[in-house]
C-alpha cells in the first residue's frame, strides 16, 4: 500500500490531513499497522482533550505488543473515530481510509512533518 500524496507524515508513523477550517484528521500509516500486527485494542484521547505534537495521546495494542500513539500536531480533540475503538481490526484493514483515529482543532501549524515521498524513503530506507 502506497502512502497517499495528500497527507503529511511524522517520524512516529502517524499521518495528518491538511487542515479544513482549522481541523486536521490523524491516523497511523499502513507501515505502522503492518509492523504492529493484528490490532486488538485502541485507546484514543477524548473529545475536549488537548494533545501536543510529539507527545503520547493514546495506545494501540496488537497481538505482538502495546505501542504508544503520538500526536503529530497540537490542539484540541474535536472528534474521535468510535468505529476503530469498537473494531480495532479496521486500523489494519484501512489505515488511510475509514480507520482515521481522531480530529484536532489545530492550535498551531504542524512542523517537522514529511511528504509522502520523504516518508516512503524513511520506511524503505
Amino acid at each position: 500500500m502506497s502512502n497517499p500524496q495528500h497527507l503529511q507524515y511524522s517520524e512516529d508513523h502517524e499521518w495528518l490531513t491538511a487542515a479544513e477550517d482549522g481541523v486536521s484528521t490523524i491516523g497511523i500509516t499502513a507501515h505502522a499497522a503492518n509492523a504492529l500486527g493484528d490490532i486488538v485494542y485502541v485507546q484514543l484521547p477524548e473529545v475536549g482533550d488537548t494533545v501536543t505534537a510529539g507527545e503520547t495521546c493514546g495506545e494501540l495494542e496488537s497481538t505482538k505488543s502495546v505501542s504508544d500513539l503520538f500526536s503529530p500536531a497540537s490542539g484540541e480533540v474535536v472528534e474521535v473515530n468510535s468505529d476503530v475503538v469498537d473494531d480495532p481490526a479496521k486500523v489494519n484493514a484501512e489505515p488511510f481510509d475509514g480507520a482515521w483515529l481522531f480530529k484536532v482543532k489545530l492550535s498551531e501549524e504542524p512542523a517537522g512533518l514529511m511528504s509522502a515521498d520523504e516518508y516512503t524513503k524513511l520506511t524503505n530506507g
